[in-house]
């Protein structure tokens, strides 16, 4: 099944009209502490597989990364258990809106 995309201007734009996203970002600590999308949960690539209880099958999420790789293997995976998943499609390199530093 191919996986939905997004580009990261409509995840803003989304976001100016206050529609609720679950948005995921998978790269690593040193990558995020440089800043991530505010409203984003930070859960690297590689604990994905640990953290599937921590996620809604009934809830869409928005997968980023730096360019959008990452992104789509984990998008991939996570629709193979069953997860709705949008790939953010060049990741947080086209990434224009505000950021904040992870937590």
């Amino acid at each position: 099944m191919e996986i939905k995309q997004i580009t990261p201007e409509e995840v803003e734009k989304k976001l100016k009209n206050d529609e609720t996203l679950y948005i995921i970002d998978v790269r690593e600590d040193d990558e995020v502490a440089e800043g991530m999308i505010p409203e984003a949960v930070h859960i690297r690539m590689g604990d994905i597989p640990d953290s599937l209880d921590k996620l809604d099958k009934n809830e869409e999420y928005i997968i980023a990364c730096h360019a959008g790789g990452r992104s789509m293997k984990v998008c991939q995976f996570l629709q193979d258990q069953g997860f709705h998943v949008i790939n953010m499609t060049g990741g947080m390199s086209h990434w224009t809106g505000e950021t904040k530093p992870k937590k």
